[in-house]
């Protein structure tokens, strides 16, 4: 399996192996508090499926759902959503990429905090991420 981002111009930002048991994260600044969110995937028998979602605050579009996923203390003032385990629709979705402020980046943990900032190369602009078939 592989984990792409692609731009609707179709320039591949992110070509990723991405074998079951696979975690990564989508991190960026939230735009008014200016603080980072975390939403975290994997690779589940070659699902993506939202995992997590880290959120430092209950700021503007941010917040636990009663029912999707268990919330808990991060220890620092923030909050984990942990076992959300929803399905990603057809394996991918598009996201609008923020400016470099915003900085969406890709992030893989297993693998040394690799980053790859979308931001830098596609702000403004519509892509998809997807976990496909190799």
């Amino acid at each position: 399996m592989r984990l792409t981002v692609v731009t609707d111009q179709g320039e591949t930002l992110v070509d990723a192996a991405a074998p079951e048991g696979s975690r990564w994260c989508i991190q960026w600044q939230h735009s008014v508090e200016h603080f980072t969110v975390l939403d975290c995937y994997r690779n589940v028998d070659g699902t993506m499926q939202l995992e997590r979602s880290h959120q430092p605050d209950f700021a503007a579009g941010l917040g636990h759902i009663y029912g999707r996923g268990e919330q808990v203390s991060d220890g620092e003032g923030g909050y984990w959503i942990n076992a959300i385990n929803e399905p990603v629709a057809n394996n991918r979705y598009v996201l609008r990429v923020g400016s470099t402020a915003v900085n969406h980046r890709v992030v893989w943990a297993s693998n040394g905090h690799t980053t790859v900032s979308l931001s830098e190369r596609a702000a403004g602009q519509r892509v998809t991420i997807e976990l496909s078939a190799s």
